[in-house]
């Protein structure tokens, strides 16, 4: 299994709530932009994958537990650690973590589908050997 990725993120107003924290449900959009750069670093573009093929990935199942809170300005990593990778789907495990102390973490369900009837289809193989070498 291809080693765990990482991507730095920094918390801004936007992020936070009424008491100055990382508002529950942002997690899931910094696990989601560490998950587009991880394709990008593996070489793949989810644009792109679109419009020559015609396939997207969407997501079909998340946990999170929530741990710290994040708060303004902090700086925060973001990881993507795949658990298994199929031929339609990916399960991955992320963290968003300040420093060496774990903030939330989940476990990330990604189905590739078409992106006209939603109906399951295989990741392009490239894609899938692209994201598993490490």
């Amino acid at each position: 299994m291809a080693p765990s990725f990482t991507w730095p993120a920094r918390v801004y107003w936007e992020d936070t709530d009424a008491g100055g924290v990382v508002f529950y449900a942002n997690y899931l959009k910094f696990f989601e932009r560490a998950r587009t750069e991880w394709v990008r670093a593996a070489g793949g573009e989810q644009q792109r994958m679109r419009l020559e093929s015609g396939l997207i990935f969407v997501v079909s199942e998340t946990t999170v537990r929530y741990l710290a809170p994040a708060r303004l300005d902090d700086e925060l990593t973001i990881t993507v650690e795949p658990i298994e990778l199929g031929r339609a789907t990916l399960t991955l495990h992320q963290r968003a973590l300040r420093g060496e102390q774990v903030l939330a973490e989940g476990t990330i369900r990604v189905g590739c589908v078409n992106a006209h009837d939603f109906k399951p289809a295989r990741i392009p193989a490239s894609l899938l050997a692209a994201l598993q070498r490490p």
